[in-house]
């Protein structure tokens, strides 16, 4: 139970509740017009628990005395989840609507749809670790794994202000491998990557990333919000068109993607809200792995419980208090 005392001393009180057990407050005193009346079970039984009420009255009482409060704990439990971390392109293009301009009345950004969708991802992913990160000309460490889903959505709200220009997915992707390597747990893992593309690695970091993936099994999914009208992933080189990751990065960052050693890789091309929103809806029917995660158990106070049991043993002796009839010698009787 896990039950403790804010002053343990007055344990040292707890033999009082006896007293009602081995003591009567009723004087005994004999009526010989009564005595051949046989014994009345009924009655003995009714004895007994109004003796165990006042006990527990004053057990109570010396316990809600006492400080009696539940400790906070921490329980070890299995469900279902993954260890996520969410990685969001804060370049300047992220700032435009799905149409490549600047958001006008009701129009969302496709950072703030971005933003948006995530949120409603992290409330409905009960037992997962989150983390989140960001980027633009480098790579930003937002928040670390956690199961706090305020900390998870104030991290996400908090990546608003306007990005700059040069998109370095590169860093960002190492940055996201340190959060999950500062994570020892064997849990399932995934990286989210959030970004509208327009993104070159260079070789060194290529080589450097290619290393660090292969060094623990995690999912990878890319999220491409590509704006309308611009070359999709599976975008071929026109003719006189150079294929190069200058030319059509995003073609080719797909490319560096599949040819890294991940557990499962994924992209999704969405060029509105709604294919955003289907997007995040598959990875967490994808991201649903057994996991072991940890339920903390506040502090809770106990003092109110022990209060009212002390005062609902008081009320049962009081109404047996006023129940109780008075045998008196019938002249009395008639006096009255």
């Amino acid at each position: 139970m896990n039950i403790a005392l804010a002053t343990p001393w007055v344990l040292a009180l707890l033999p009082l509740a006896l007293l009602p057990l081995v003591l009567s407050a009723n004087r005994p005193e004999s009526y010989p017009s009564i005595d051949t009346v046989e014994a009345d079970p009924l009655s003995s039984i009714l004895n007994w628990i109004l003796r165990l009420a006042g006990a527990i009255a004053i057990a109570a009482l010396i316990l809600g005395i006492g400080g009696i409060h539940r400790l906070g704990q921490t329980v070890e439990k299995t469900g279902e989840g993954a260890h996520i971390v969410l990685l969001i392109d804060r370049s300047s293009s992220m700032d435009n609507n799905f149409a490549g301009r600047p958001p006008e009345g009701g129009e969302e950004s496709k950072s703030a749809a971005a933003r948006r969708l995530l949120r409603d991802f992290v409330l409905e992913r009960d037992h997962d670790l989150i983390g989140v990160a960001a980027f633009s000309t480098s790579p930003m460490h937002v928040l670390p794994m956690t199961d706090h889903k305020e900390a998870i959505l104030a991290a996400i709200d908090a990546i608003n202000r306007p990005g700059l220009a040069f998109t370095n997915v590169g860093r960002g992707l190492a940055l996201a491998l340190d959060i999950q390597e500062a994570d020892p747990s064997p849990a399932a893992r995934a990286i989210v990557l959030v970004s509208d593309g327009a993104a070159v690695i260079d070789r060194e970091v290529q080589e450097l990333l290619r290393k660090a993936f292969a060094r623990r099994p995690i999912n990878l999914y890319w999220l491409f919000l590509r704006t309308q009208g611009t070359p999709g992933i599976d975008a071929k080189p026109e003719k006189g068109q150079r294929d190069t990751p200058q030319a059509l990065p995003e073609r080719h960052l797909d490319i560096f993607f599949k040819s890294l050693d991940v557990k499962a890789y994924r992209a999704f091309e969405a060029e509105n809200s709604q294919a955003v929103e289907e997007a995040i809806d598959e990875i967490a029917t994808l991201e649903r792995h057994p996991i072991t995660y940890v339920e903390r158990i506040p502090h809770e106070d106990l003092k109110p419980r022990a209060f009212a049991v002390a005062l609902a043993a008081t009320l049962v002796l009081l109404a047996a208090r006023l129940a109780e009839v008075r045998l008196v010698p019938a002249r009395e009787r008639e006096a009255i």
